[in-house]
């Protein structure tokens, strides 16, 4: 029974989301704003395809996005990086023009902060 209290504050603190000090360097990676990135993916509906950290979604459409920072490509062979991962959120078709991913009309402050947002989990 001692184990209960432990498991709950693991489940708390997992629920707290991504430090400051991981937003701040996402920040700095992308130009954007994680906290605007969250709401942003909410505006333009990336959970009804995605399952995102930090996000309650089990969409299985697209791929999920999670520890995206952790990963060496985007989109199957695109390498991970901040411009990438920006370009890549507007303009999925430039990349793969058969991808099912839709132009979504994502504007460049939009595009940052999704991508600061995203780079939270590792």
């Amino acid at each position: 029974m001692k184990r209960a209290p432990l498991l709950l504050l693991a489940c708390c603190l997992a629920a707290c989301g991504p430090s400051k000090a991981t937003k701040r360097w996402a920040a700095d990676l992308t130009g954007g704003d994680p906290d605007h990135g969250k709401s942003a993916i909410r505006h333009y509906g990336c959970i009804s395809c995605h399952t995102i950290d930090g996000i309650s979604s089990e969409a299985l459409v697209g791929p999920p996005l999670i520890k995206m920072a952790s990963r060496s490509y985007l989109a199957g062979n695109l390498d991970n990086t901040p411009a990438n991962m920006i370009h890549f959120i507007q303009h999925p078709r430039q990349i793969h023009n058969d991808t099912a991913m839709p132009e979504m009309g994502v504007t460049d402050d939009d595009a940052r902060d999704i991508a600061a947002f995203l780079y939270c989990f590792k």
